[in-house]
């Protein structure tokens, strides 16, 4: 049977990330995601909005690199996929929560605690910059969107 788990989610942060480190070294940050939606109520012609917030997870140096460069407040877009947490609490009972496991985090806005002197995560002014988890927990800064990108390439034409 076919199966996806993916998660596209664009908001702000509710928080500033808090990053904690295991035993192992290993960087875990959780971060909280406030969505909004906005919309016309068809009986009373009222515009409505909802917000919907999600906690997200990210680990390793996207962990880090979120922690040292967002804010609460600050514009992400988190790309990952739904995972359920299980645990016994202290009283016994059982308890679970569902939350994204970021695979990549893009930040949307300017950074607002630290200056892009990393040369790592370094953009030029308006540049949005991805911090991406793959297979072999190595991270890559996206490039720039340059404007060679697929020139004189007419075999990747949609049409």
């Amino acid at each position: 049977m076919p199966s996806m788990n993916r998660v596209y989610l664009a908001g702000n942060l509710t928080k500033d990330p808090e990053v904690k480190y295991l035993p192992d070294g290993t960087a875990v940050a959780d971060l909280s995601v406030a969505i909004n939606e906005s919309y016309r109520n068809r009986t009373t012609g009222e515009n409505v909005e909802k917000t919907c917030y999600v906690d997200v997870v990210a680990w390793q140096k996207q962990a880090e690199t979120c922690g040292k460069y967002l804010s609460k407040g600050s514009p992400v877009l988190v790309e990952g996929r739904l995972h359920l947490d299980k645990w016994e609490a202290q009283d016994g009972t059982k308890r679970s929560r569902l939350r994204v496991r970021a695979q990549r985090v893009q930040f949307l806005g300017s950074p607002r605690k630290a200056e892009f002197s990393d040369t790592t995560v370094s953009a030029p002014a308006g540049t949005p910059v991805t911090t991406e988890t793959n297979n072999t927990n190595t991270e890559q800064p996206a490039p720039p969107p340059g404007p060679s990108d697929n020139l004189g390439d007419d075999d990747n034409l949609p049409f």
